[in-house]
Order: C-alpha cells, then sequence, then structure tokens
C-alpha cells in the first residue's frame, strides 16, 4: 500500500489571490479560509505506474489465459494455463515499446499484435506462438507486415478459416489502403484489392465475401458500394456531416446491419439492410431519445444480435438473449453500483472474463461459468490502489447552459472530505474533438487530481460524440468560439454554485484538449489562473499541413470543423481560432507538454507556442519526451510527465503534491525538460527559388560499381546492396540501380539529358511500377494508370539515381540553391535547401561536404561527404523522419 505525507501545507490561497484582496487582510483570516483535506496524498503511482496485471483474454478453449505484465519495465504478453497460478505464467513477448493491443486468433495457434516505432503510429501486425515457453527468453515473433512507414490495419478477421486475416496496408500510396489477404502461418501478402478509388473501408460478410465498400470523394462524402460478381453499385450515401457504417450481417448474410443519421436523423439508429434493393428495416432507435446507439454486439454462432447499448450519463443495455440477460443480471447483483464489462469470451461463449468497474473503485477481473455457475476472481490490476480505494471520489453527471443555451453534460468529481465549496477547480477537457466524448468511471486523471485537492469538471462540449448529429456537428467552425464557451461556462456554473473559487481555476487536457487549453488562455485570459498543454495544436494552419497521408479522406472533414485554409473565409476563421496569433493574450502560467514524434500534432505545435510566450516575456514551460507521440504510454514517461504537472498546479493554485519520486523517474523528468531559452522555430515564408542551376563541370563515368547501403532505426540495422549501372546514349545519360534487400528487389533507372536534368524515372517494387516523366514545368507521375501531375517551381532536384554525383560536379554558390524535388511517397513536390556544410575528413579522405535540407522540416536531411580533389562522393548519410527517424547510409563496397 503506498499512501505518502502531506509534503505541502493544507490549502492556503496564494498570493495571486491575496493580491486582490483588501489589504488589511490579516494571517488570522487567510488560514480560517484554509482547506483541510482529510485524505493522505496517495502515491502517483498507484495511477500512473504499471498495473500488475491488465488486459486479459481467454483463449477460444478457454485452456489458456493470457494478459499483460511488466517485462523489462514495459506491459508484455504473458500466457499460462487456465488451472495454474498466475505465478507460473511465462512471457511471449519483450517489446521495448507499449502494444497497442492484441489478441488470440480463432483457433488459438497465435497471438497477434500491433506497435509502431516511438509514437510514430506507423503500425505493424506481429504474430507469436502462445505454445513456445523460452526458459529466461521469450519466442520470436514475427512481422506479418514487415514495411517500412506503413500503417497496417486488420480489416477482417475469418470466423472460418483461423489461418486468414484481411489487412490494409498503404504501402504503395501513403494516402489509401489495398486490400491484402494475410496468411498468418507463413506470413504471405497476396493483394486483394488495389485502392486507387479513395476506398475508406471494406466489408465482409460471416463467410468472409468482400461485399461492401465505402468510398470518400473530395468533398467529403462518402458512398456505401455493393459488390456483386465484381460490379459495384451505390446502395448508400451520406455527407461529411452524416455518418453510416455496416455493422454485421444476419443469420443468411442476405441483409447487413446499418447504423446512421443520414437525412432527418438525429440520433445514430439501426437498420436491418437489403443491399440489392435497398430497402430498410427499422430495428431500433433510443427508446428514451437521447442518445446515439453505442454499441451493437452478436451471436458469432447464431448470427444473432445478443444486446444493444446506449450511453447517457452511463450505460443503459437492452439485451435480444435472455441467456445473455440473465447472465448480466446476476452479475449485476453481485457488484451493485459497479459497471460489468465482458472482456472476453469462449468461442461457445460458455465461459467469460468480466471486467467490474466503478467511478471510485479499483477495476477487478472475475471468470464466470455459465454452466456450474462459478464466479471467481482472477486478478486486480491495481491491488494497491484496491487497498486505498475509500480514498478515491465520486463522479457525478451535471448539465449546465452554455452561452447560447445549449445544455452541456458534464462530470463533476471533488475531493474527498471536504465541503464542495471555494474549491481549486481544474477544467479538464477531452480530445478528438468531433466525436469522442467522456464517460462515468474510473478515470486515472480524476482520481489523481481530486485527490491532489481540485474539483474536476469533464465537459462533453458541442461536437462530443454520442448526443447525435446535431449536437456533434454545432461544433463545425466553432473552435475557440461556441465550443470553448461550452467550456467557459462550465467554470461559470461552479463559480455560481460557489463550487469553484473563481481565482484558482486551470485548464488542462490533451489534443484537442490540449488546443482548448491554449484558447481558454488567449481568449479568455481573465478566467484562468494556468493552463496544462498536452500534445495541443497552436496553430490550426500549420496542424493541417502536417497531417499523415493516410487521413486523405477526412480532409473535408477536418475542413468542416476549422475552416478550409484555400479560401479567404477559411483562412480567417483558422486565423481567428489558432491560439498562436493570439499569443500576446496569454498571460497566466502554462505547461507544456509533447511527443517528439507525434504525427498528429507535430513537435512545431509545442515549438511555436513556447517561443511566442517566451519572446513576450510570458511565463512557459516545456517538457518533451524523444521516444513518444500524440500522448505518453511508457510509464516513466507519464510518471514524469504528472510529477511535473502536480507540481505546477500546486504552485498556483495551492493544491497538495508528492515531492519525491523513483530515482528513474526524476532522471526521466530532468531529461524532458527543455530549456524554453534553446527552443527555436523558424515559421519559414514562401522560398525564392533557384532561377537556374549551376554549371556542372564534368562527366558522368560509364560502368558498373556496387554500393553497400545501410538502414539503422532504434536498435535494428538492415544490410542491403545496390548495384549501380551508368550508360550513355548519345547525348543522354542513364542511371540503373538495383537493390536486394529483406523486402525484395528495387529497381530504380533513370534517364538524363546533356545537362544532367532528368527526362524519365521507373521504379519497380513489389510488381508496382512508377512512371515519371519530366517536362520544363511538370512532372508527370503514372502510377497504376493514375496520372499525377506537379508542378517545377524555379528549378528541379530529383534526388534520382546519381544525382549525388552530378551535384558533387556543380560549383554550388555560397548562398546554396533552392530548388523542387518530388517525394514520391505522397506523390507531391518538395522544396528542398542545397548548400555547402564545410569541410571533413572521412577515412583520411579530405572531403567537402553538400547538405541537402527539405525547406519546410528541417529534420528531413541528407549529407554527402565529397573528395575534394577527385570529386567523387564518398558517403551519403540520409535521416528520413516518415521512418522513426531512420539513418540510411550510402558508400562504395570496398
Amino acid at each position: 500500500m503506498k499512501i505518502r505525507k502531506i509534503f505541502v501545507a493544507p490549502l492556503v490561497l496564494s498570493s495571486l489571490f491575496l493580491a486582490s484582496c483588501n489589504e488589511e487582510t490579516t494571517t488570522e483570516e487567510s488560514e480560517e479560509m484554509a482547506i483541510e483535506y482529510p485524505t493522505p496524498v496517495l502515491d502517483r503511482e498507484l495511477f500512473f505506474g504499471n498495473p500488475e496485471i491488465s488486459s486479459g483474454q481467454l483463449s477460444p478453449d478457454g485452456k489458456y489465459i493470457s494478459f499483460l505484465k511488466e517485462y523489462d519495465g514495459i506491459m508484455n504478453i504473458w500466457v499460462k494455463a487456465f488451472d495454474e497460478p498466475f505465478e507460473n505464467a511465462y512471457p511471449l513477448t519483450n517489446s521495448a515499446r507499449p502494444l497497442a493491443g492484441y489478441s488470440w486468433t480463432v483457433d488459438g495457434k497465435y497471438i497477434l499484435y500491433v506497435k509502431d516505432n516511438a509514437g510514430d503510429e506507423n503500425m505493424n501486425v506481429f504474430a507469436v506462438d502462445p505454445s513456445e515457453k523460452i526458459e529466461g527468453g521469450v519466442p520470436e515473433s514475427r512481422n506479418l507486415t514487415p514495411m517500412e512507414d506503413v500503417t497496417a490495419q486488420i480489416s477482417h478477421v475469418s470466423q472460418n478459416n483461423p489461418d486468414m486475416l484481411m489487412v490494409g496496408i498503404n504501402d504503395r500510396d501513403k494516402a489509401w489502403h489495398d486490400l491484402y489477404k494475410l496468411t498468418i502461418s507463413t506470413g504471405k501478402l497476396e493483394k486483394v484489392y488495389e485502392n486507387n478509388d479513395r476506398i475508406t473501408s471494406y466489408g465482409f460478410d460471416w463467410d468472409d465475401n468482400l461485399r461492401l465498400l465505402y468510398k470518400t470523394d473530395e468533398q467529403g462524402n462518402t458512398i456505401m458500394y455493393h459488390i456483386e460478381n465484381n460490379e459495384l453499385t451505390p446502395i448508400y450515401e451520406t455527407s461529411v456531416t452524416e455518418q453510416a457504417a455496416a455493422i454485421n450481417w444476419n443469420e443468411d448474410n442476405s441483409k447487413f446491419y446499418l447504423m446512421t443519421n443520414k437525412g432527418d436523423l438525429d440520433l445514430m439508429t439501426l437498420y436491418l439492410m437489403d443491399p440489392l434493393t435497398q430497402e430498410m428495416e427499422l430495428i431500433e432507435s433510443d427508446p428514451e431519445g437521447k442518445v446515439d446507439i453505442s454499441n451493437v454486439v452478436m451471436d458469432r454462432n447464431t448470427r444473432k444480435l445478443v444486446y444493444t447499448s446506449y450511453t447517457d450519463d452511463k450505460t443503459r443495455y437492452y439485451w435480444k438473449d435472455e441467456t445473455r440477460k440473465e447472465i448480466y443480471e446476476y452479475l449485476v447483483s453481485e457488484f451493485p453500483g459497479r459497471e460489468i464489462t465482458f472482456t472476453s469470451a469462449t468461442d461457445d461463449y460458455s465461459k467469460f472474463l468480466v471486467a467490474v468497474t466503478g467511478d471510485k473503485y479499483a477495476s477487478e477481473s472475475w471468470f464466470y461459468n455459465t454452466e456450474t455457475k462459478e464466479l471467481i476472481h482472477q486478478y486486480t490490476p491495481r491491488p494497491d490502489l484496491k487497498e486505498v480505494e475509500e480514498h478515491l471520489a465520486a463522479m457525478e453527471p451535471v448539465t449546465y447552459p452554455s452561452s447560447d443555451g445549449l445544455m452541456i453534460p458534464a462530470y463533476l468529481t471533488l475531493p474527498v472530505g471536504v465541503e464542495a465549496k471555494n474549491l481549486p477547480t481544474v477544467i479538464l477537457v477531452h480530445g478528438g474533438p468531433k466525436g469522442p466524448r467522456d464517460y462515468w468511471g474510473y478515470n486515472s486523471f480524476v482520481q489523481f487530481l481530486a485527490n491532489r485537492g481540485y474539483a474536476v469538471l469533464q465537459p462533453n462540449f458541442r461536437a462530443s460524440g454520442g448526443y447525435g448529429k446535431k449536437f456533434m456537428n454545432a461544433g463545425d467552425l466553432q473552435w475557440g468560439k461556441l465550443m470553448q464557451d461550452d467550456i467557459t461556462w462550465g467554470v461559470k456554473y461552479l463559480v455560481e454554485q460557489g463550487i469553484a473559487n473563481e481565482d484558482k481555476v486551470a485548464i488542462m487536457g490533451g489534443s484537442y484538449g490540449g488546443y482548448a487549453t491554449l484558447a481558454g488562455l488567449a481568449f479568455t485570459p481573465n478566467v484562468y489562473a494556468c493552463g496544462v498543454d498536452i500534445v495541443g495544436p497552436s496553430n490550426i494552419f500549420t496542424l493541417l499541413e502536417s497531417i499523415p497521408a493516410y487521413w486523405e479522406a477526412g480532409r473535408a472533414f477536418l475542413h468542416g470543423m476549422v475552416g478550409d485554409p484555400n479560401t479567404e473565409e477559411g483562412k480567417k476563421l483558422i486565423e481567428e481560432a489558432s491560439p498562436l496569433f493570439s499569443a500576446d493574450k496569454i498571460t497566466k502560467p502554462l505547461l507544456v507538454v509533447q511527443g517528439a514524434n507525434d504525427p498528429r500534432v507535430k513537435k512545431a505545435e509545442a515549438d511555436q507556442i513556447v517561443v511566442a510566450l517566451r519572446d513576450n516575456g510570458h511565463d512557459v514551460s516545456y517538457i518533451l519526451a524523444d521516444d513518444e507521440g500524440h500522448g505518453f504510454r511508457k510509464p516513466v514517461n507519464n510518471m514524469a510527465m504528472f510529477a511535473e504537472i502536480e507540481k505546477f498546479l500546486a504552485g498556483i493554485l495551492g493544491g497538495r503534491y508528492q515531492e519525491d519520486m523513483p530515482e528513474d523517474v526524476a532522471a526521466r523528468l530532468e531529461e524532458m525538460r527543455v530549456d524554453v531559452n534553446s527552443v527555436v522555430y523558424s515559421e519559414k515564408g514562401e522560398p525564392t527559388y533557384s532561377s537556374t542551376l549551376p554549371e556542372v563541370s564534368g562527366e558522368l563515368t560509364a560502368g558498373e560499381e556496387e554500393l553497400a547501403l545501410n538502414i539503422s532505426v532504434q536498435d535494428q540495422s538492415i544490410d542491403m546492396t545496390t548495384n549501380r549501372t551508368i550508360s550513355q546514349n548519345g547525348d543522354n545519360w542513364t542511371v540503373v540501380d538495383k537493390t536486394s534487400g529483406p523486402m525484395g528487389d528495387i529497381v530504380d533507372e533513370v534517364t538524363y539529358d546533356a545537362a544532367y536534368q532528368p527526362l524519365s524515372r521507373t521504379m519497380v517494387q513489389g510488381g508496382q511500377e512508377i512512371k515519371a516523366a519530366y517536362g520544363t514545368d511538370q512532372i508527370s507521375i503514372d502510377m497504376a494508370g493514375e496520372v499525377t501531375d506537379i508542378e517545377i517551381k524555379g528549378v528541379l532536384l530529383d534526388m534520382a539515381p546519381g544525382f549525388e554525383n552530378i551535384l558533387a560536379m556543380m560549383s554550388i554558390p555560397e548562398e546554396g540553391i533552392i530548388a523542387t524535388g518530388v517525394d514520391f511517397n505522397t506523390m507531391k513536390a518538395k522544396t528542398i535547401e542545397v548548400k555547402l556544410n564545410g569541410e571533413e575528413e572521412l577515412d583520411g579522405i579530405a572531403c567537402f561536404k553538400i547538405q541537402i535540407v527539405d525547406y519546410y522540416n528541417e529534420s528531413d536531411v541528407t549529407d554527402i561527404w565529397v573528395n575534394s580533389e577527385s570529386k567523387e562522393v564518398v558517403k551519403i548519410e540520409q535521416i528520413v523522419p516518415a521512418m522513426n527517424n531512420a539513418v540510411m547510409t550510402i558508400t562504395k563496397s570496398k
């Protein structure tokens, strides 16, 4: 049990408040206003350290149970026979990064899991054999999608062929996922459907037949197609402000269940649709008419509905299966006041793992056998928290009006044992914003803050999901406006109720919640005493410019929320809503938290606001994790972050905090702290492109050579060999690179004219071919018949085979060259800056260095070492941000 002493005196009003009070206020009067907390300060590790055991799953036959447990400090997969004690379990994985999820295959032969690299969200799918026990180690996991810079998505899990998955992979086109059939036992990938039509999702029936496709156009409208005999028939269309999705099929696969809020529907409603006739039968909408249908669960054996559910303040269930209803009602009777969730089941649904949770209770996992009626406790993820749960706080639903009268649902949690009067308060804003919402139940952030002495309000502002289409779309173009009012009026509500001390209110949140924090401090500077921004965007312009390629289908959706940056009206809206452009109005202290590898809200968003506040002389602190992305997942990072947050809040709001921390947490916090004076952000304007390239002195040398290529990322190193052939045909030159590596052979061929400008280029990998034709003002790229035209601004410098030898022969001016390059992953132009970068001796050879930098992304760097005397290229080193800052090195084979 971990209970800490109170290291800070009971809450005394801070100097910020005292300064605004009557100067004659005495020390005795201030002490009388102090708040006495009867609860102890609980160790932050109880909330944010690794659980002892979590995420349990039964094997399909019920003979084994898998779960997550620490291995080398990171939660990894373990397994044991069900009838054995947990002490007998053995590990299956040793990932240095927390996993994004795992599951058993239908036959129980494998456990599948997904993970990314340091938070970059480039997911691969892995398989491990749960029967393989390695003394003192773990069995080898197989990467089933062994590709760099892809986000693999599991589209369908077969109930008929346990060795088969359908996966979407964006290897050919970063913006769109092709569909592959994956054989788990061998790792064989077979392309089933090439996505050249903006397909966002694939739908299968119970018999593994591809029956539905979803396509999204550039305006954000989605069309659902039915596939019959390889012919596509449009059957259902929704606009960018509507939603619809097929949930599953009926018993004979003739009709599918459709959830939709199209047209006059406000709440998500369940129908049964015939894809041939498009006839729709109404199944159900919320019987209370309040919220969207939130879940539809089906029995995979009978193919019938088990239950539907709706989440208002809490979740309501509507049972269709009487047997399952009896089980649920029995469990509810055994655990009154708690939420019951079925987390895992055997194939025949005779055995279940059940999560028992509640707002002020440590969660528990129980096993229930429907045949024997046995209810057996399995594990408590946080047993130390269980011992002190009498100190946890209740979460209560509340509702209050916003500035325009719209009623805002929220949850209010008050510190235990104190009067709900004049309390320091934290407004905790959820992310999203469109779709996610806060829920009733145990929340580690909330309980941690309540234990430190704060009232905590979680507003489900307009645009939050689950409350109907009108409520969600009411947030469109309202960033920093009515959406922010929904939060601000929550503060007013608490102050009017006498609950919150209006001089001691903080705002805090992650992602959109981080944005709302910055917006709150910038647009309502007198409402909050301070703010904590966790991975929040500060400049919506740069946020939109940096979205991942595979978010392309949602671009119109994003523009609908914040404004279209391609229109004058949209630009005005975005500028008004971006806190960066009102940074001069932020006067209250701000703590910024960021993951360096965040692909959604990039580090530049944090850097910009930090620089702006620092340069305006305002109080800003900054912590940055170099091994995290959009939110922190490693326990040591979370612990360090919250140690900083609680100290920051206590210093301003006067709450309590835990001074001590483990050595590794203290050391990590020091590593994550950033000296704000060292932060640099250069907002580059439109570049001035070079009008001509420098003259080339010399010529390429015909012949063959072998190049050694190494890719190093994190703790992995991949070696490949490139065979290069250079030949001259009249005045033209042809360079062909053939590279052999673990991902197959790659052939890249380019033809240059006499002035060493590319005329054509062809790349072939895995049977896929890309052809590029170069004109004077544009490049035409043909990928599988789809032609993309890219404008050339200024001069062209394509990093094609042999380009480094051409650069080495150029007389690069001191001011450098700014040219158009091509990113063949995104099919877009990129602006590159080429400059000389000093001299250096390399392996005893005197060299000069040429550096190529992406004008808008300075972490994308290529260095070329050139023999000063012979002008031969000695070495190339490229940092590739898209591959988790992998370092690619090319040298001549010895």
